[in-house]
C-alpha cells in the first residue's frame, strides 16, 4: 500500500520542468535577498565608515527578522501562490528602493541609523516568508518527503546566495553603482516572483487576485524603472545636500567616494575642498598650514630618500620637493582615482604645483600595509598622511604592527611623522597613536597647530628608539614639562628650510607645548590589529561633534 500523501484537491501534479522552474525562482530570490543585505552593509560602510558595526547591525537584524517572517508566513500557506507573489512585489519595491531611501535619510533627514534598522527588519521579514511559501508550492507540484524537499530548496537557496554575493561587488557595483544596482535587482526580483506564479500557479488565483497582482506589478515596475531613469539626478541632488559648497567633481571609486567642491567668496577668493567618503581632506584656504607643519619638521636631517604613505592629493609632495637635495620620493596611494584627480584636475594641479610631474617622484598604487610588508628599501624620511582611523579599513594603518613595518623601512637617523587627528576633539585617539608608535619602538614628540578648516590638529614626530627606550618612556612622567619621550628627535625646522607661510622656529617650539586640558592621557593602551582600540576612541569622540 502506498504511503505517498494524496495530492490536494484541485491541484494538478506537474512534471520535472515545473519543479525546476520553482527551484530557479528560489535561486533568483536568494540571490536578490543577499544583494539587498550586502547593499545595506556597503552603503553603511561608505556613509558611516564602520564596516564591522554596519555589517553586525544589518546581518543580525535581518537574520532575526527572517525567523519572524518564516513564522508569519504560516497562516499564508493556504493562499501560497497569491501570498508569494504579493510578498515578492513588496520585497522588490522596498529592496530596490532601499539604497535610494537610506541615502535620502542620510542626506536630508539625519536619520540614517533608525532608517537602516527599520529597513533591515522589514526586508528580513519578507525574505524569511519566502521559503515556507516556496516549500508549499514545491510540494503542490509533486509530493515528496520533507528531507528531500528541504534539501532541494536549500541547495537552490544557497547557490543563489553565492551568485548574489559575488555579483554584487564584481558586477553590480562596478557597472551600475549602488542605487541603480539595487533597483535592477528589485526589477529582477519582481519578475521572478510574479512570473512563477502567473505561469505555473495561475489556476490557483481568483480573477480578482490576478487583476490585483497585475495592477501591483505595473505600479512596482513603473516606480522601479522611473527611479532607475532618475537615479543620476537623485544622486547629484542628494550629494549636494551633504556639502555646503557646490560639487564640481564626484566619483565613486572601488574604495571610496571622491568629491571636490568649490566656492567663491564675495571678495573673489576660491575655496576648493576635497572630501573622501564625506570627510574633509583639505581646504585650499588653509591646507598650507597642515602640510607645512607635517612636512618641514621631518626634513630637519637626512632627506635624500623620502616615503609618503597616503597623500595622494600631492600637497605634502609639493612641500617635500621644495628641497633640491631630495633625490627620490616614493608615494604609496591606495586609490588610483585620487591620483588621477591630483594629476589632471586644474584646481588640484594649481595647489600641488604639478608635483607628480617631477622626475624625482615615483608613485605606487597599493595598500600601504601590504606594500610595507614586501618592502626592502630604506628611507630617510617617512610621512604617514592617512585618513583618520574612524573605520575598520583605516584602523589597521594606526596599529602597532603598521608602525613596526614603518620602523623597518626607516634608515639610520631617519624620521617619521604621523598625522594624528585633533588633540582637542579626539584626545584619546591622539594619545593612543603616540602610545602605539612607542610600542612599535619609536621615540616620539607630539605637536599641534591650528588649521581653521579642521581646528586644532596634531602630529607625532618620531625616530627609531634605542633598545628599551620607547618602552621605558611610554608610561614615564615627562621631564621638565616636555611631552617628548626619551630619545625623541628634536622638533625643529631645517636650517635651509624654504620660506614658509605659517611656521618659524618660535611657532614650532610653541607647537610642542600642550595646555593642561590637552595634556597626555596616561595609561593609553596601544592599538593593534587584533585589538583596534584607536577605532573605538576615534568613533566615540568624533561622534560628539
Amino acid at each position: 500500500m502506498s504511503t505517498e500523501p494524496a495530492v490536494e484537491p484541485g491541484i494538478r501534479p506537474r512534471g520535472r520542468v515545473a519543479r525546476i522552474a520553482v527551484l530557479v525562482a528560489v535561486f533568483i530570490c536568494a540571490a536578490c535577498g543577499l544583494v539587498y543585505e550586502l547593499a545595506l552593509v556597503a552603503l553603511g560602510s561608505y556613509l558611516i565608515g564602520d564596516t564591522v558595526g554596519q555589517a553586525s547591525i544589518v546581518l543580525s537584524l535581518m537574520v532575526f527578522a527572517m525567523g519572524v517572517g518564516a513564522l508569519a508566513a504560516k497562516p499564508l500557506q493556504r493562499w501560497a501562490a497569491a501570498s508569494f507573489a504579493g510578498i515578492e512585489l513588496l520585497l522588490a519595491l522596498l529592496g530596490g528602493l532601499s539604497v535610494l531611501g537610506l541615502y535620502a535619510a542620510f542626506a536630508w533627514l539625519s536619520l540614517y541609523t533608525p532608517a537602516l534598522i527599520a529597513t533591515a527588519l522589514v526586508l528580513g521579514v519578507l525574505i524569511g516568508a519566502e521559503i515556507p511559501l516556496l516549500m508549499v508550492l514545491l510540494q503542490r507540484i509533486r509530493r515528496q518527503d520533507a528531507g528531500s524537499a528541504v534539501a532541494d530548496l536549500f541547495a537552490a537557496d544557497y547557490v543563489g546566495g553565492l551568485v548574489g554575493g559575488l555579483a554584487f561587488p564584481f558586477l553590480l557595483l562596478p557597472l551600475f553603482g549602488q542605487v541603480r544596482g539595487a533597483l535592477l535587482v528589485g526589477i529582477l526580483n519582481a519578475a521572478a516572483g510574479l512570473g512563477l506564479v502567473l505561469t505555473l500557479f495561475r489556476q490557483e488565483l481568483t480573477r480578482r487576485a490576478v487583476l490585483l497582482l497585475t495592477a501591483a506589478s505595473a505600479l512596482v515596475g513603473g516606480v522601479l524603472v522611473g527611479a532607475y531613469l532618475f537615479a543620476d539626478d537623485f544622486e547629484v541632488t542628494a550629494r549636494q545636500a551633504l556639502y555646503a559648497d557646490p560639487v564640481v567633481f564626484s566619483q565613486r571609486s572601488p574604495y571610496q567616494e571622491v568629491v571636490l567642491t568649490e566656492s567663491v567668496s564675495l571678495s573673489g577668493n576660491h575655496d576648493v575642498r576635497l572630501f573622501l567618503n564625506g570627510d574633509l581632506q583639505f581646504s585650499s584656504v588653509d591646507e598650507y598650514r597642515y602640510h607645512e607643519a607635517m612636512v618641514h619638521p621631518a626634513m630637519a636631517g637626512p632627506r635624500g630618500r623620502v616615503l609618503v604613505l597616503g597623500g595622494g592629493d600631492g600637497l605634502a609632495l609639493r612641500e617635500i620637493l621644495r628641497y633640491p637635495d631630495v633625490r627620490e620620493v616614493t608615494l604609496v596611494e591606495l586609490d588610483p582615482a585620487v591620483l588621477e584627480l591630483a594629476r589632471t584636475d586644474p584646481r588640484v594641479l594649481a595647489l600641488n604645483r604639478g608635483s607628480f610631474a617631477d622626475p624625482r617622484v615615483r608613485t605606487v598604487t597599493a595598500d600601504a600595509f601590504s606594500w610595507l610588508r614586501d618592502n626592502h628599501e630604506r628611507f630617510d624620511v617617512v610621512l604617514v598622511d592617512m585618513p583618520d582611523a574612524d573605520s575598520t579599513a583605516t584602523a589597521k594603518l594606526y596599529s602597532a604592527e603598521f608602525y613596526g613595518l614603518v620602523r623597518h623601512a626607516m634608515a639610520d637617523d631617519a624620521r617619521v611623522v604621523v598625522q594624528a587627528g585633533s588633540p582637542f576633539f579626539a584626545p584619546r585617539a591622539f594619545w593612543c597613536i603616540e602610545a602605539t608608535m612607542r610600542a612599535a619602538g619609536l621615540s616620539t614628540v607630539p605637536y599641534e597647530v591650528s588649521v581653521p578648516s579642521f581646528g586644532e590638529w596634531g602630529f607625532h614626530l618620531g625616530a627609531a628608539a634605542s633598545p628599551g627606550t620607547a618602552a621605558a618612556g611610554a608610561g614615564a612622567p615627562e621631564a621638565s614639562g616636555s611631552l617628548a619621550s626619551p630619545g625623541a628627535p628634536p622638533l625643529t625646522l631645517p636650517a635651509d628650510a624654504p620660506p614658509l607661510r605659517s611656521l618659524d622656529a618660535a611657532t614650532l617650539r610653541a607647537a610642542a607645548v600642550f595646555p593642561p586640558d590637552r595634556a597626555r592621557i596616561p595609561g593609553m593602551a596601544p592599538s593593534t590589529l587584533m585589538h583596534p582600540t584607536i577605532l573605538q576612541y576615534a568613533q566615540g569622540e568624533w561622534s560628539n561633534y
